[in-house]
């Protein structure tokens, strides 16, 4: 095999499908970053700005050019207002999936959403109860309805605070308070965002980005919130579940769906298809043994979490997995699926098919899933997808599965643990444990695909620091072996033995990426057991391989929140030393964290270790010099 496939990817099946896709004359995200090349260096400082159509401008960073905008707008002001944009579209894009959650709910109250139903009403009534309502004596269905109500004024209401904010500890509460900085609703920071970075509005930069951080709060405590809280009360809560993940998920002599993006709405619904009896019967009249449904991306870690569906990729995969030549179907929902799949797609017999009212894609059936026509549109598809089993040609699946455990969510964790988290925070005192850390984002091709992923999880739970991942890393941690109980043999001796007591591995799969607020919960969980704030607890938080403006929103809510955190990919900011300088350093005096940028997975270990150890100082635990 050709080296320069070993230099995009650390993984064997990615590795193995470039070189056939480069046979097929199959076009990658490889190969279109390198037909970018050279990226513009203004947009990569955030020095360009396109807001207003007397642009667009730039500013010279050596100072040799114009050093404002036709407006007057300077470095500072042009960084941060891109910056504060990223930020409004990541809040926006989550908040609108937890939206899209509660309609369900509140058609699924009304009797309008035929195959879904409430299948924790533990869950509704404990949400329920945050949100004032009285759950006493009532049903399930009136009782969904009155939450869906709820949250939907936490949405679109001007109010003091939005309802979950009630989980943060007191102390943070009280600071958010005190900067100013309180999420007064889901829409209405997103909505005040962007009036504020409009031309001729808010030009000081620092006000900027302390709206950018209430607007990030508004989906970390809100909308994303509300999205793990309702797909929980609709789907179940999650408990570990075995399960396999990479290409070879794919089966050869079965008819294989893909399901791609965000919404779990969709995906259940065609899973609940997959395991029709007819669809199976259907199948084997075609000539295969039976239906298998897989996931890649977010929908994928959603099913998996709840149903032990097994996951073929993350999100650089996704052109891959269909080089295979053996995916039937793909269905896609919204948000992270390139719109090149549909190119790909037509290289081989896949039929792809979108199903969001907000999402098309070029070469792709549209057929949209409503609450109302979900289960019949859901049997359609996949009697096509069966149908379309005849006309597969040659199949190529490189490799074989790799065993993993998900589906770790709060309430299993604390269950583990025997309803409460004094075991963990028992071990971290006693140094077993040194810290935890939340490793989440996507991937991106200008990152050696998983390296930074897998190299950072290595190095953590190998010197005693637990890990909890969301999204696409959890794929890339699974494939590399950390998502079993065995894989305490690449731990430190402390993580190793309270692992091993517990039967749970080093590595703990929270979910999609909107489940990074299971991380919030959690670290809320110990915090108030410690009486301290989140800031002072011995953790972190990482991005090594992010690209999306979502993972800048979920990167900006963790340190408003307390955590630092750790960047691979550099925002476009360093045209500003003003705006680096406060995310970087200035950040810690306001909420008590502050952003880092390490490419290099091995020094983002190191420093990641060093602010560990330097909070367990602070609060008078044994620490050791890194």
């Amino acid at each position: 095999m050709d080296k320069k496939f070993e230099d995009l990817t650390i993984t064997q099946d990615g590795q193995l499908l470039l070189e056939k896709a480069e046979k097929d004359q199959v076009e990658t995200v490889w190969q279109r970053l390198q037909a970018q090349q050279p990226q513009c260096g203004y947009c990569d400082l955030g020095l360009s700005c396109r807001i207003c159509i007397m642009g667009p401008c730039r500013v010279d960073p050596f100072g040799e050019g114009p050093q404002k905008g036709v407006c007057g707008a300077d470095a500072d002001i042009i960084v941060a207002r891109n910056l504060c944009r990223m930020v409004a579209a990541g809040a926006a894009s989550h908040s609108d999936h937890g939206r899209d959650l509660v309609e369900v709910l509140a058609s699924v109250a009304e009797g309008k959403a035929p195959g879904y139903q409430i299948r924790s009403v533990e869950k509704l009534k404990q949400v329920a109860a945050e949100y004032g309502i009285d759950t006493e004596g009532k049903e399930p269905l009136p009782l969904a309805g009155e939450l869906a109500q709820a949250m939907m004024e936490d949405y679109g209401m001007r109010q003091k605070q939005i309802k979950l904010v009630s989980r943060a500890p007191q102390k943070r509460r009280d600071l958010w308070e005190k900067v100013g900085i309180t999420p007064r609703g889901i829409d209405r920071e997103t909505s005040e965002m962007m009036h504020r970075t409009h031309m001729g509005v808010d030009n000081g930069w620092q006000s900027l980005l302390l709206q950018a951080l209430r607007n990030a709060l508004s989906d970390g405590w809100g909308g994303s919130m509300i999205a793990t809280e309702v797909s929980d009360i609709l789907f179940g809560i999650p408990a570990p579940k075995p399960t396999t993940v990479n290409v070879g998920v794919l089966k050869k002599d079965q008819v294989n769906i893909i399901v791609h993006g965000h919404n779990p709405v969709v995906s259940e619904m065609i899973l609940k298809a997959c395991e029709s009896p007819d669809m199976i019967a259907l199948a084997k009249e075609k000539g295969a043994r039976g239906i298998n449904l897989a996931g890649v991306c977010c929908t994928g870690n959603e099913l998996l979490m709840r149903h032990g569906v097994p996951m073929a990729g993350n999100h650089l995969m996704t052109e891959l997995v269909l080089s295979t030549g053996a995916v039937e179907m793909m269905l896609v929902d919204y948000q992270c699926i390139m719109p090149s799949l549909g190119t790909v797609a037509a290289c081989y017999h896949t039929k792809m098919i979108s199903t969001s009212d907000k999402a098309r894609f070029p070469g792709m059936e549209h057929r949209e899933f409503h609450p109302e026509n979900a289960e019949q549109m859901a049997m359609e598809l996949v009697t096509e997808a069966v149908n379309n089993f005849v006309a597969r040609g040659k199949v190529y699946i490189p490799v074989e599965p790799v065993n993993a455990v998900g589906g770790f969510s709060v309430e299993t964790i604390i269950g583990a643990l025997g309803g409460t988290p004094d075991p963990l925070l028992d071990a971290i005192k006693a140094g077993k444990i040194r810290g935890a850390v939340g490793i989440v984002g996507c991937n991106n091709p200008k990152i050696k695909h998983d390296y930074g992923h897998v190299t950072l999880t290595k190095r953590l739970i190998e010197n005693d620091v637990l890990v909890v991942d969301t999204g696409c890393v959890s794929v890339a941690n699974a494939k590399a072996g950390f998502k079993v109980p065995e894989a305490i043999e690449m731990a430190g001796p402390g993580l190793k033995e309270v692992c091993g007591s517990l039967g749970i591995p080093p590595v703990l799969h929270l979910g999609s990426c909107v489940d990074n607020v299971r991380i919030l919960v959690l670290v809320s969980a110990l915090a108030n057991a410690l009486d301290v704030d989140i800031s002072d607890l011995p953790i972190a938080g990482a991005a090594p391989e992010w690209y999306s403006e979502k993972a800048v929103t979920i990167g900006t809510y963790f340190v408003a929140s307390g955590v630092t955190t750790v960047l691979g990919p550099m925002p476009p900011i360093a045209g500003s030393m003003n705006v680096v300088k406060l995310l970087t350093e200035g950040l810690n005096d306001v909420v008590g964290a502050t952003f880092a940028v390490e490419p290099d997975p091995e020094k983002a270990a190191v420093l990641i270790r060093r602010h560990i150890e330097g909070k367990r100082k602070a609060l008078g635990l044994a620490s050791v010099d890194v």
